[in-house]
């Protein structure tokens, strides 16, 4: 690659990102600026805030790489992301969440639910949630963009790893959730152009659209060679009803992150950033449209990719994407980019990819830290002081533990293989379940109790990780606490439980719980209600 244009390229983007980042340092006066960027971002920052804090490395490169394996069958979750975390989230959930938070006054999500149920320890418990289980999901995502970083730089992944902490860490603490949002807006515009121009050049390179599919279609034989045994039925279908495949592909691929994405605190703290609903509707169509592009040209790329490696490329034909790369599926996209694309366009993806990386860590890194010194140490522990100061502490406390999480997964999950999307997809599950039933409950049920957001919480919260830590074997085994305890790597080693996902068994557990004590136990007050819910059905 020639160095004076990426040095170029890099240099002007950096640019933008420090104007960005001063821009809203200096607009930035209160908690309410660094928390919840004043609440009045436009509706085209916000759409795409939303849509990069979403799409990160992990649906590039690690869900792109896991296409590559399990074909387009994973175009479903393009759907669901669509349907459910754009149009569903914005228009369901979206709306109360805005007009909700501003009543109460929240600037964080545990913040909402604490306020909304009266109880600080809610708050803080939720917090720590956020605070313990989300540097797992910041530290894949920093994987992703290291990983891409140094195989086209041919640098070592360690040195990727601390200069590209370092530059986010100086933006997100300087600039708060108004830095965050104004980077993400110009970060997803960079993914959107990227991965449009991506998808142009497979197609010419493969001969173009129809016969690209029609040569992917035509490698059904050698999918069903290498995984028929798990369930491929070829990169073009379905994997068969049932198998193992069909199992990941569902429970943990699909509805793991699809439904998952509902209760992302991160995200839904989005919502309180706007003016009115009218900037929520109009930002529905932005939203939609980004992460069709987004999502879906990963999905695509990532499967055509065993066309290109199999039939083009010299140095791997007769290869499918996996075995070209040496069987580390976190490297299928970096190293067919580096292969299949022109020099001038790797430069350009790598800022696709730094983009995708640092507008979902430092909205991960800003959730980290007000999580830690709104929720836990001011509301949680009744501690006093700046607001803006701890936060930045907490902020840079979550910046740590994620970085040495992304030094050291590599060595301890088996070559790194699929940890990135399967980093995303714990995440997603564990919010989900303890989350979304007690957030639906709570902008839509005036009488739901603070018993049942208990239950719900704890429920989800419980079998989330028993399930993690003893039955879903993908991470019993390498955590080796199920071994350590029982002499095995999964509790239902063997059957099909091992490899169903938590969020299956989780999220309706702590559906039912929270419904079997919603209206039970401690009440909240009428005249609190009344005011969390007040002008809930204006614009």
């Amino acid at each position: 690659m020639s160095l004076p244009l990426l040095t170029s390229v890099v240099l002007v983007y950096l640019c933008v990102v420090g104007y960005l980042t001063a821009k809203a340092y200096k607009s930035t006066s209160d908690a309410s600026d660094y928390m919840v960027a004043g609440r009045k971002i436009h509706p085209f920052v916000m759409a795409m805030s939303y849509g990069a804090t979403f799409i990160s490395t992990s649906a590039i490169i690690g869900f792109g790489g896991a296409a590559a394996v399990f074909g387009m069958s994973l175009l479903w979750l393009t759907f669901l992301t669509i349907f459910v975390g754009v149009f569903i989230a914005f228009v369901f959930f979206g709306r109360r969440t805005r007009i909700m938070g501003q009543n109460m006054n929240a600037h964080t999500f545990p913040e909402f639910l604490g306020i909304r149920f009266q109880s600080r320890a809610l708050q803080g418990a939720a917090g720590a949630l956020i605070f313990l289980a989300m540097p797992l999901y910041a530290s894949v995502v920093l994987m992703g963009g290291a990983k891409f970083v140094a195989q086209i730089l041919a640098v070592d992944y360690n040195v990727a790893l601390f200069f590209l902490t370092i530059i986010i860490a100086i933006y997100v603490i300087m600039g708060g959730l108004k830095g965050v949002m104004y980077t993400d807006a110009f970060q997803g515009t960079i993914m959107f152009g990227g991965m449009l121009i991506l998808l142009v050049f497979t197609y010419q390179k493969l001969g173009g659209v129809i016969s690209a599919h029609e040569q992917l279609t035509a490698m059904k034989e050698i999918a069903v060679k290498i995984f028929g045994a798990k369930g491929h039925t070829g990169w073009t279908s379905f994997p068969s009803f049932g198998s193992e495949y069909w199992i990941v592909v569902v429970t943990t691929i699909i509805l793991g992150v699809g439904v998952g994405v509902l209760a992302q605190p991160q995200l839904i703290v989005r919502f309180m950033t706007v003016r009115s609903n009218r900037e929520l509707n109009r930002a529905v169509l932005i939203g939609g449209v980004f992460i069709m592009v987004a999502v879906g040209v990963a999905f695509i790329i990532g499967a055509l990719s065993n066309v290109f490696f199999y039939s083009y490329d010299e140095a791997t034909k007769g290869k499918i994407a996996l075995l070209a790369a040496d069987k580390n599926v976190a490297n299928i996209i970096p190293m067919y980019i580096s292969h299949a694309m022109p020099q001038w366009f790797t430069a350009i993806f790598m800022i696709t990819l730094l983009s995708a990386a640092m507008s979902t860590l430092s909205s991960q890194f800003h959730a980290m830290g007000t999580s830690l010194g709104r929720d836990i140490y001011e509301k949680a522990l009744g501690l006093k002081g700046n607001s803006v100061l701890i936060t930045k502490v907490g902020i840079l406390f979550a910046i740590v533990v994620s970085y040495f999480l992304a030094w050291g997964l590599p060595y301890f999950f088996e070559g790194g293989t699929a940890i990135i999307a399967r980093g995303t997809a714990i995440f997603f599950g564990i919010c989900a379940a303890a989350f979304l039933p007690i957030y639906f409950g709570a902008i839509y049920f005036k009488k739901m109790s603070t018993t049942g957001a208990y239950a719900g919480f704890i429920t989800g919260t419980c079998v989330s990780l028993f399930w993690l830590f003893f039955i879903h074997i993908k991470e019993s085994k390498p955590l080796m606490v199920c071994r350590a305890l029982f002499g095995v790597d999964s509790l239902a080693e063997g059957s099909a439980w091992a490899i169903i996902d938590p969020l299956v068994i989780a999220l309706p557990a702590s559906a039912l719980a929270t419904l079997a004590f919603g209206f039970v136990g401690k009440k909240v007050t009428d005249a609190h209600i009344g005011s969390c819910f007040k002008n809930i059905g204006t614009r």
